[in-house]
């Protein structure tokens, strides 16, 4: 594949001088180990760079055969998974269901993913196998296109995220750097990260300086021609949830102004086009339905001037000589209005109107907070913004917002068994570790113990002191982290005293908590932790990429929710709490 040919594939604006670098360094002849630093958006540069690849590397059309295989560090977490993604992609091995998931296993049947030393002969097998990218490779990984033998073959290995690799399998850190010298083929390291080198270079000099690329940051214009690009083309792509006009091709001047207008806003928190396009598909639906509602009415005050005056069309009766002595402006007057692009003073007033639930739309959806279709349900604009006073506007968004509600009805909405799951996180986040056997403890002696708490009256301070710092109780300093196995264990003692009467018969448990304890221990609970978590009304405080340690939590609903929730399912909040309110 010629320059030009890699010019003419589509390049987003701001790419091109990236593009066209690893152009020439690709095709000629590359260094051992590339660093492409991408402080801003490093998923754009590997989209940009995969797709590259794919086009310098067609077997059809470049004089240098090769293949490529593109590597997450987050998802390759351990050696073998690296190895068999590695050699797989290269290959283009795609493991079946049906095969036993089988990995690339070569023409003699080895394994290649044992160790580093096994990966480098893995390597060197591709490399004489010579593969080509895009063939057939079904029939356990014996169907290869034939490659003449004084053909060059080259292997580039593209690993994303790459300062990741110091965490999930820093001993493969070095290896991959000088991965062409102890491979003996040619190959090519690429590491693209959001970190410089610096950040993550291993100690003692083991890895060889690197062939610095460094993307510059986009340009506003260049954000703004990316974002304008994703303008859906066809109407009917659109969700089913938004109006089929929403993306009417009329529009589109007022989407550039919209997405200028939302750049302005956000620009100085975030500038990736994704994160921005997150935020557009939320709030363009209600920015642009008031134009909308407004082309509606226009076509409806058409369709009843065009009945009262003409009747219906298809009610008139045909005429040869009404038709040929018609007025030359007829037939335009006879057709349905049009959608056109609004106005610059209608532009402007929803500029205006719009402008601060921009903010709010980046408070609460670039860090996740909830999902871009119930912000925008629960954001809807008022029907027929523009034909209401200015005046009455806000009442008018209120009243919209009251009519949609929260999503899903909100807290109240929630499973019982996740209710449960909140107050016992909320109790767990507020009590102090060393109470639970006396607050949760169901023995004899611990009923007695917990009888016979009492509690003395403070001491009175002597004259002319403070009488010594006083204590704030917990659920008023913030939540507290918990481990998992403690949440499940106080989750278990309420379901045993507050859900029993709620149960189906089981007449196969019959000793006592051998129904709870089958209960807590189901995939259903640890499913509903998760789903919490990723809602936000349980907030993971432990990385989730360390799959050895136990997951630890912070309850993320307040004292009065957490109330509520008990009431609910009919647990005593108060006298459950070390510190009771």
């Amino acid at each position: 594949m010629t320059t030009e040919d890699v010019a003419d594939a589509f390049v987003p604006a701001g790419y091109d001088t990236l593009v066209a670098h690893l152009e020439i360094l690709l095709s000629s002849y590359p260094p051992p180990f590339i660093f492409i630093h991408d402080p801003e958006i490093p998923r754009i540069t590997c989209s940009v760079v995969h797709n590259l690849l794919s086009n310098l590397l067609q077997p059809s059309q470049s004089s240098a055969r090769g293949s490529f295989a593109f590597v997450d560090a987050v998802a390759t977490f351990t050696p073998r998974l690296f190895y068999d993604t590695v050699l797989n992609a290269l290959t283009g091995w795609d493991p079946k269901w049906e095969d036993g998931c089988e990995n690339w296993l070569g023409t003699d049947g080895q394994r290649w993913n044992e160790n580093l030393d096994a990966f480098l002969h893995g390597l060197k097998a591709v490399s004489m196998q010579k593969p080509v990218k895009g063939s057939d490779t079904s029939g356990k990984g014996k169907a290869r296109a034939t490659v003449a033998e004084d053909e060059p073959h080259r292997m580039i290995l593209v690993v994303e995220r790459a300062e990741r690799l110091k965490e999930t399998v820093p001993d493969l850190l070095v290896p991959l750097t000088r991965l062409a010298e102890l491979a003996q083929v040619d190959i090519t390291t690429i590491f693209i990260s959001d970190v410089r080198w610096e950040g993550f270079r291993p100690s003692l000099g083991a890895s060889p300086e690197p062939y610095y690329v460094d993307v510059s940051i986009l340009s506003k214009q260049a954000t703004i021609d990316i974002m304008e690009s994703s303008f859906p083309a066809d109407t009917a792509s659109s969700s089913s949830l938004t109006d089929p006009d929403t993306y009417h091709s009329a529009l589109r001047p007022l989407y550039g102004h919209f997405i200028s207008t939302l750049y302005s806003i956000c620009s100085p928190f975030t500038r990736d086009p994704h994160e921005l396009m997150y935020i557009v598909a939320a709030r363009w639906p209600g920015f642009v339905q008031p134009v909308l509602d407004a082309h509606r009415r226009q076509i409806e005050e058409w369709k009843r001037c065009s009945h009262a005056t003409n009747g219906h069309p298809s009610d008139m009766p045909p005429s040869d000589a009404s038709e040929d002595e018609a007025a030359p402006g007829t037939e335009q007057e006879a057709q349905e209005p049009l959608l056109v692009p609004p106005t610059e003073d209608v532009r402007i007033r929803l500029t205006r109107l719009f402008t601060p639930s921009l903010t709010a739309a980046l408070d609460a959806l670039y860090p996740r907070l909830t999902n871009a279709e119930d912000w925008a349900r629960m954001h809807k604009s008022p029907p027929d913004l523009l034909a209401v006073p200015p005046a009455q506007v806000p009442s008018a968004f209120q009243a919209a917002a009251d009519s949609s509600g929260p999503a899903e009805g909100g807290i109240d909405a929630l499973p019982r068994l996740a209710k449960f799951v909140l107050v016992a996180a909320f109790l767990a986040s507020t009590n102090p570790p060393k109470s639970d056997m006396r607050m949760f403890g169901r023995g004899p002696d611990e009923r007695a113990k917990r009888r016979r708490r009492r509690v003395s009256s403070p001491r009175k301070p002597k004259p002319g002191t403070t009488g010594g710092a006083v204590k704030i109780p917990q659920r008023l300093l913030g939540p507290t982290s918990f481990p998992l196995d403690r949440l499940i264990a106080i989750l278990g003692v309420l379901l045993e005293e507050n859900d029993v009467e709620t149960r189906p018969v089981a007449p196969q448990y019959t000793l006592p908590g051998e129904y709870t304890d089958m209960e807590i221990s189901r995939v259903a609970v640890y499913a509903e932790i998760m789903e919490l978590a990723s809602i936000r009304l349980l907030l993971r405080t432990s990385s989730a990429d360390k799959l050895d340690n136990t997951p630890t939590f912070k309850c993320g609903i307040s004292y009065d929710v957490a109330l509520r929730l008990a009431r609910d399912v009919g647990v005593m909040l108060n006298d459950l709490m070390w510190e009771p309110a």
